[in-house]
Protein backbone atom coordinates (compact mmCIF):
# COMPACT_ATOMS: atom_id res chain seq x y z
CA UNK A 1 0.00 0.00 0.00
CA UNK A 2 1.38 3.10 -1.06
CA UNK A 3 1.36 6.20 1.39
CA UNK A 4 0.95 9.31 0.19
CA UNK A 5 2.45 12.60 2.13
CA UNK A 6 -0.88 13.78 3.77
CA UNK A 7 -1.09 10.29 5.60
CA UNK A 8 2.55 10.89 7.28
CA UNK A 9 2.26 14.21 8.56
CA UNK A 10 -0.83 14.30 11.06
CA UNK A 11 -0.81 17.31 12.24
CA UNK A 12 1.26 20.81 13.19
CA UNK A 13 2.42 20.74 17.08
CA UNK A 14 1.42 24.04 17.98
CA UNK A 15 3.09 24.83 21.35
CA UNK A 16 5.25 27.46 23.01
CA UNK A 17 8.50 25.38 22.96
CA UNK A 18 7.80 24.75 19.44
CA UNK A 19 7.15 28.46 18.47
CA UNK A 20 10.36 29.55 20.55
CA UNK A 21 12.50 27.36 17.66
CA UNK A 22 10.24 29.23 14.52
CA UNK A 23 13.13 31.47 13.96
CA UNK A 24 15.89 28.77 13.23
CA UNK A 25 13.56 27.19 10.95
CA UNK A 26 12.32 24.49 12.97
CA UNK A 27 9.25 22.84 13.02
CA UNK A 28 7.19 20.26 14.82
CA UNK A 29 5.14 17.78 13.49
CA UNK A 30 3.00 14.90 14.66
CA UNK A 31 3.56 12.12 12.06
CA UNK A 32 2.43 8.45 11.35
CA UNK A 33 4.11 5.78 14.12
CA UNK A 34 5.54 4.01 11.26
CA UNK A 35 6.66 6.70 8.92
CA UNK A 36 10.89 6.72 9.34
CA UNK A 37 12.66 10.01 8.77
CA UNK A 38 13.44 9.75 5.25
CA UNK A 39 9.69 9.48 4.35
CA UNK A 40 8.70 12.12 6.96
CA UNK A 41 11.93 14.26 4.55
CA UNK A 42 10.03 13.86 1.48
CA UNK A 43 6.60 14.40 2.94
CA UNK A 44 7.42 17.75 4.34
CA UNK A 45 9.27 18.51 1.09
CA UNK A 46 6.26 17.18 -1.21
CA UNK A 47 3.45 19.29 1.30
CA UNK A 48 5.17 22.48 1.64
CA UNK A 49 7.94 22.84 -0.94
CA UNK A 50 10.58 23.54 1.53
CA UNK A 51 14.23 22.22 1.96
CA UNK A 52 14.56 20.15 4.46
CA UNK A 53 18.28 19.46 6.33
CA UNK A 54 17.40 17.46 9.39
CA UNK A 55 14.90 15.00 11.03
CA UNK A 56 14.57 14.31 14.58
CA UNK A 57 12.04 11.87 15.98
CA UNK A 58 10.95 10.64 19.31
CA UNK A 59 7.53 8.46 20.13
CA UNK A 60 5.84 10.31 22.95
CA UNK A 61 4.52 7.73 25.22
CA UNK A 62 0.73 7.87 26.07
CA UNK A 63 -0.41 9.80 29.30
CA UNK A 64 -2.25 8.33 32.74
CA UNK A 65 -5.81 9.57 32.50
CA UNK A 66 -8.83 8.70 34.30
CA UNK A 67 -12.78 9.12 33.59
CA UNK A 68 -14.89 8.82 37.33
CA UNK A 69 -12.83 7.13 39.68
CA UNK A 70 -12.65 3.57 38.59
CA UNK A 71 -9.10 1.88 36.86
CA UNK A 72 -6.89 4.70 34.46
CA UNK A 73 -6.66 4.46 30.91
CA UNK A 74 -3.89 5.75 28.99
CA UNK A 75 -4.12 8.15 25.98
CA UNK A 76 -2.11 6.52 22.59
CA UNK A 77 1.58 6.56 21.83
CA UNK A 78 2.55 9.07 19.22
CA UNK A 79 5.79 9.84 17.04
CA UNK A 80 6.34 13.54 17.16
CA UNK A 81 9.19 14.73 14.32
CA UNK A 82 11.22 17.90 14.69
CA UNK A 83 12.11 19.09 11.04
CA UNK A 84 15.04 21.47 10.30
CA UNK A 85 14.85 23.69 7.59
CA UNK A 86 17.92 25.21 5.18
CA UNK A 87 18.47 28.61 5.63
CA UNK A 88 17.41 29.59 2.11
CA UNK A 89 14.20 27.82 2.32
CA UNK A 90 11.17 29.43 2.98
CA UNK A 91 9.27 29.43 5.57
CA UNK A 92 6.21 27.07 6.37
CA UNK A 93 3.38 29.28 6.22
CA UNK A 94 0.61 27.51 9.17
CA UNK A 95 3.07 28.32 11.58
CA UNK A 96 3.32 31.95 10.49
CA UNK A 97 1.22 34.23 12.38
CA UNK A 98 0.82 31.84 15.43
CA UNK A 99 4.09 33.82 17.91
Amino acid sequence: MMRTAYDIIVRPIITEQSMEDLDIKKYVFEVMKSANKIEIKKAIEEIFDVKVIKVTTTIVPGKEKRVGAKPAGYTSDWKKAVVKLSRKSKNIEIFEGMV
